[in-house]
């Protein structure tokens, strides 16, 4: 059976770093592009960023360019989030996702796939 497993949550001060991981099973991992969604208290679900199965394409939201990395390793089928100089905007559920294609690829109706998702939060 599918499953999409987050990890590497937790309590950061603002400055700070975390890296997520998701591993992935069930699926054929480096056939889809692999995205990573967030949801504030409160907050509807937002696109963070994504990476396409095997080439190059990255797509990331402009709150987080230049502080946020997505990255993969097919042979491990894990899709990581290293996230830094994070700030308090940043706490969410970080949730992984996984699709096929890469067209409209910040609509979370497209990804097939999710995972229970890990806790980010940052203090001030």
């Amino acid at each position: 059976q599918v499953q999409l497993v987050e990890s590497g949550g937790g309590l950061v001060q603002a400055g700070g770093s975390l890296r997520l991981s998701c591993a992935a099973s069930g699926f054929a991992f480096s056939n889809y592009a692999m995205g990573w969604f967030r949801q504030a208290p409160g907050k509807e679900r937002e696109f963070v960023a994504a990476i396409n199965g095997r080439g190059p394409d990255i797509y990331y939201i402009d709150s987080v360019k230049g502080r946020f990395t997505i990255s993969r390793d097919n042979a491990k089928n894990t899709v990581y989030l290293q996230m830094n100089s994070l700030k308090p905007v940043d706490t969410a559920v970080y949730y992984c996702a996984a699709r096929t294609g890469f067209v409209s690829i910040t609509d979370d109706s497209f990804y097939a796939y999710w995972g229970q998702g890990t806790q980010v939060t940052v203090s001030s």
